[in-house]
């Protein structure tokens, strides 16, 4: 069975286009920051009698005319930008949004996004606005249909073209069942079948960009910095790939890295990269029809995954223990593959949303809708 999927192809532009593209993403700048003011105003209560949220639609209404005050972009560029920014506030729910700042410390990276039809093929480049571009790996692009897209640039002010593209996926049926992905810091992931992926790949580059930095060689300690991101994604692919060609149902779980980067183990948790391996085994997991959910790991660790007892350690005092044997049935246990045993257990009794955490956002929206209830209802809920 084929289906299709959305994938992004990411290549890198030549440097003799940098200077063209870092003006244009200036213009970027100016668009993005009149729509965040424009719409501030338009949503400003003390100063509107009927204040309202305007839409990527409104937006370029408002725009209509704007390109002939700018060298580089054109109408197309500005409606995306205006519509990006729409979608953005949309889900942010905020107010405005940040600034898009041109200079400084605080310098936004480059941003040009354009339409489908304004990125033409021209021989052994790429036209776009009037201007050539030349790009690496251009094979890539033969008999390709890309849909909207960008050129973005990333910390080390390098550019790239992202062309989102349709591709077909075949289906292969899995040789296993059902694995648990159990989540840390020494070790991203560690599978119930043993598997693990080890994690540190900035911190085995912490000292030469440490080096770097009290140099100053800030370039240099942006390179290391991306061969660490690189090395952490390439790492996260392989292992989710290995993973959704195995097995017919992948467990993770719920383990929240944005609670633990307000903790002393926030270097950690963050360099395990959990929420891309989340993202990652997600939409692997749709394309190639498996089935894929975040449970509650909740006792994960202390519970024997033979006979459920939990004489397993717990407290961050007995984090240092790693092998432990069960007072009740006498099995020995590794830590994390036992707590992937008992994640693959959950979910193979509950299905939960592949987002994570709805369990806390529903407690607390159940708290709310209690703390509105009357009196002589409340104890009931609570009770049930």
């Amino acid at each position: 069975m084929v289906t299709e999927a959305t994938r992004t192809l990411r290549l890198k532009v030549r440097a003799e286009s940098y200077a063209w593209l870092d003006a244009a993403a200036l213009e970027v700048n100016t668009v993005w920051n009149w729509a965040n003011a424009t719409s501030m105003d338009a949503a400003d209560r003390t100063r509107r009698s009927n204040p309202r949220w305007l839409s990527g639609f409104d937006l370029c209404n408002l725009s209509a005319g704007a390109s002939e005050y700018f060298e580089r972009i054109g109408a197309d560029s500005i409606q995306r930008i205006c519509c990006e920014y729409a979608l953005k506030r949309r889900a942010a729910q905020r107010f405005r949004l940040r600034w898009r700042a041109s200079k400084g410390a605080k310098r936004a990276l480059g941003w040009v996004p354009f339409k489908a039809a304004n990125l033409k093929r021209k021989g052994v480049s790429l036209r776009f606005a009037g201007k050539h571009f030349r790009v690496f790996e251009r094979d890539r692009l033969d008999g390709v249909k890309w849909r909207d897209g960008c050129f973005a640039q990333d910390s080390v002010r390098d550019w790239w073209l992202c062309l989102p593209v349709m591709v077909n996926i075949g289906q292969i049926a899995p040789g296993r069942d059902a694995v648990g992905i159990d989540l840390g810091c020494k070790d991203a992931a560690v599978s119930s079948d043993g598997g693990r992926l080890v994690s540190g790949m900035y911190r085995s580059m912490e000292s030469k960009i440490a080096q770097a930095q009290r140099r100053g060689h800030k370039r240099q300690a942006r390179r290391l910095h991306r061969r660490a991101a690189n090395q952490r994604r390439d790492a996260l692919h392989n292992f989710s790939t290995m993973l959704v060609r195995e097995y017919g149902r992948i467990y993770v779980g719920d383990v929240s890295s944005t609670r633990l980067a307000q903790t002393p183990m926030a270097k950690g948790a963050l360099d395990a990269g959990w929420g891309m391996l989340k993202t990652q085994l997600q939409y692997k997991c749709q394309s190639a029809g498996r089935e894929f959910a975040v449970v509650s790991e909740r006792n994960t660790t202390r519970a024997c995954s033979g006979c459920g007892a939990l004489t397993g350690p717990a407290g961050l005092d007995m984090l240092a223990v790693r092998h432990w044997e069960c007072a009740d049935c006498g099995e020995s246990h590794d830590r994390d593959v036992n707590a992937a045993r008992n994640i693959r257990s959950v979910g193979s009794r509950c299905m939960t949303s592949v987002r994570g955490n709805e369990q806390h956002r529903q407690a607390r929206r159940r708290a709310g809708h209690l703390a509105r209830a009357r009196p002589g209802k409340r104890a009931q809920a609570v009770a049930a």
